[in-house]
């Protein structure tokens, strides 16, 4: 069990589940640049994924290696890890309305699909660590916490909660098919790690965006308001839109991925609480306001029934993730958010209003 090692001493490829999705190709990315080989497993079935790995590929040419797989063929599985040094399991059907439509589908991708990788790095038993992706869903609806509408943003009246977040010892409640197989997936990587000695670490990430996210209406929201809101579509707010989340920028999260594999034999077995904590956090309404403010032009918003699963707050208290991992700081959201705008617009061809904020950014950071 090691952490990460030397390319050049270690030649082995890194195998990313989902490498070619969102976070997957990021991390891809930041690892073919220390100079390590990198597996993409990825059956590429999610809408813009293509030019994700055709990036990749571009910018490290044969130091990406595509394998387009499903993550249930335990066969092609068992072969992508073989030679691998260390695994991020990314790969997962990641809607909740996905899963509300479809659970057998959701459960036999996250759950068979993660039992299908943890029996292939025991079949291994060379000591290959895994990193896994879960969510911040597994803590369900937080019912029993009261909440008091501030503004356009529910806060927590408990002063803990509020200063700190929801940490790891919440108990597990899992809501919906989706948390379900997360957690459930999530339970069998750290007991993998208890009964089997396979090193293991879990992250339960809240709202994670940045560049070469394609955000849709069923994830990746903070994308997808802007998407919507830079071409002028209309966006629906599910709920009040006064619900609260802690988002992190997609750099601290490979940071702190990179740095679980690095700590592996301090960590493994754990658990961690991955966000953008109480200095992230912003009700949607927030930051739909200031997304109006970046693109100098109001957002059109309509509002629909709540869905179900939905957390009327979640904040993540992510001081042990920041001291057993050595976390950097975190990407101010105002300034990230304002990063992935100008992003998005460029990927898109999408011409911004003449003068519009998103060219003044630092002026516009300071007067938040």
């Amino acid at each position: 069990m090691t952490g990460r090692t030397d390319p050049a001493a270690d030649p082995r490829p890194v195998l990313v589940t989902g490498g070619a999705g969102f976070i997957g190709s990021n991390l891809a990315d930041r690892l073919a640049s220390d100079g390590h080989r990198v597996i993409v497993y990825d059956a590429m079935s999610r809408p813009g994924v293509e030019r994700n790995l055709s990036w990749l590929q571009s910018r490290h040419g044969d130091r990406i290696e595509h394998i387009q797989s499903d993550i249930r063929d335990g066969a092609r599985m068992a072969a992508g890890a073989r030679e691998a040094k260390a695994v991020f399991h990314l790969a997962a059907q990641v809607a909740v309305t996905t899963s509300m439509v479809e659970p057998v589908e959701d459960m036999t991708i996250n759950l068979i699909g993660t039992v299908n990788l943890l029996e292939a790095l025991r079949a291994k038993g060379d000591g290959t660590p895994l990193i896994f992706a879960s969510t911040n869903k597994v803590y369900g609806d937080l019912a029993d916490l009261d909440f008091a509408l501030e503004g356009a943003a529910y806060q927590p009246t408990d002063s803990d909660v509020r200063a700190s977040g929801i940490g790891e010892v919440r108990p597990l409640d899992f809501h919906t098919p989706y948390g379900c197989s997360k957690g459930a997936a999530d339970q069998y990587v750290l007991d993998y790690a208890r009964s089997y000695g396979v090193p293991t670490c879990v992250l339960r990430m809240s709202c994670i965006y940045g560049q070469r996210q394609m955000g849709t209406e069923d994830q990746g929201w903070v994308a997808h308001f802007l998407i919507r809101a830079l071409k002028g579509q209309q966006i629906t707010l599910y709920g009040d839109g006064c619900q609260v989340r802690d988002i992190l920028d997609v750099s601290n999260a490979v940071e702190a991925y990179l740095a679980a594999w690095d700590r592996i034999e301090e960590v493994s077995g754990r658990v961690f609480n991955l966000g953008g904590g109480p200095q992230n956090a912003v009700s949607l309404r927030q930051l739909l306001e200031f997304v109006g403010r970046i693109i100098d032009r109001p957002v059109d918003i309509q509002f629909s029934d709540w869905r179900a699963g939905d957390q009327r707050y979640f904040v993540a208290d992510t001081r042990a993730a920041e001291k057993a991992l050595g976390l950097s700081p975190k990407v101010d959201w105002q300034e990230g958010v304002t990063r992935l705008a100008q992003w998005l617009a460029a990927e898109g061809g999408i011409n911004l209003p003449v003068g519009s904020p998103l060219d003044r950014r630092d002026a516009l950071a300071q007067s938040a």
